[in-house]
């Protein structure tokens, strides 16, 4: 029984002396780049398995003896973690997982598919005759040759639909090039606004190819850098379009 007792006793001892050891520190939790407060952050102190969440203001009050590990954590932040020296107040900064994009305004504009629905619609017929079809055909007579498809292959009004169908086709991307890389877009991101965005968009205006693929983000990320371009070189101006000249290289001498 006394063996029992001089154990708990040295238990109690031993349990008082970390207490004794450990210290209450306080703390408050930024976010790096707006500097606001960051509410139910994750704080654990990893030496000795204490875990609590801030409050809405960001603060904190957690124990702690110099050595122990503290570690931060909130979703949509890259965690950190600090040693705890017997500082007064621990003031923490976490910095976002995802770089925020700036916000953009959208305003009604018709998407590049309706127009081209639209334009369908109202020329069915040439699309109809520009379609590729199969030469070959079976019947009950056996296989044949289509002469609807050979006429669509090698007809005057054939070609001129192919032609047309082509032509447009250019024309929707770039309606596509429009509508995604638009003034509005630029002006949010740069400020820049009159001849100065004019200029700027004729400047760097990017390919079909670019904006097929592009993500949103990539977006902002290419007007952002070409703004850096041109704020370097703001006389920058595009060259002036050259007229087309058309050589009839069947005219006799």
């Amino acid at each position: 029984m006394k063996n029992l007792i001089a154990l708990l006793f040295l238990i109690l001892v031993s349990l008082s002396s970390d207490l004794y050891a450990q210290t209450s520190v306080s703390g408050i939790v930024y976010d790096r780049e707006s500097k606001q407060r960051l509410g139910e952050v994750q704080i654990k102190n990893l030496s000795t398995n204490v875990l609590l969440f801030n409050d809405s203001r960001g603060e904190f009050n957690i124990r702690a003896q110099a050595g122990d590990r503290i570690s931060i954590r909130k979703l949509g932040y890259v965690g950190d973690t600090l040693t705890f020296t017997n500082q007064q107040a621990l003031i923490i900064n976490l910095t976002p997982a995802v770089k925020r994009i700036d916000p953009v305004q959208v305003y009604g504009r018709r998407s590049p598919d309706d127009v081209l629905k639209e334009i369908k619609r109202d020329y069915k017929k040439a699309f109809d005759l520009a379609q590729p079809k199969d030469y070959f055909t079976v019947g009950p007579t056996g296989a044949g040759v289509s002469i609807d498809a050979l006429y669509s292959l090698v007809s005057r009004e054939a070609k001129n639909a192919r032609r047309f169908t082509q032509h447009i086709e250019r024309i929707h991307e770039e309606n596509i090039v429009d509508f995604y890389f638009s003034p509005d877009l630029v002006r949010s991101l740069t400020d820049l606004e009159g001849e100065q965005l004019q200029v700027y968009m004729r400047l760097f205006r990017p390919s079909y190819e670019f904006i097929s693929k592009a993500n949103h983000y990539q977006l902002v990320q290419y007007i952002k850098s070409k703004y850096e371009v041109f704020k370097l070189h703001p006389n920058l101006r595009p060259l002036r379009e050259l007229p087309d000249i058309k050589l009839d290289v069947n005219q006799k001498k």
